[in-house]
């Protein structure tokens, strides 16, 4: 089973989709809120290079946001990284 880590914050619909995907596909997420602990915010942005909601990693591969998820699943290459 991959090791999936989402930062995330509340109220973001991005995050909530992300989220939904993985659910559906029931795949367990280790959930990092940056909106409740600012150092866990940098951390995110170190590893990402990023600075929005949500940053997504399968097995410490930096897949993106929701759309990047979104998109290695239309094109069916998120099964295989699940696994």
């Amino acid at each position: 089973m991959a090791n999936i880590v989402i930062y995330s914050s509340a109220h973001c619909p991005y995050c909530d989709r992300a989220k939904q995907l993985f659910d559906q596909k029931g795949a367990k997420y280790n959930e990092i809120r940056v909106d409740l602990d600012p150092k866990e915010r940098e951390v995110m942005m170190e590893r990402s290079g990023r600075r929005t909601v949500p940053q997504i990693f399968i097995d410490d591969q930096h897949i993106g946001g929701c759309d990047d998820l979104m998109a290695l699943a239309m094109a069916g290459k998120l099964d295989a990284l699940l696994k």
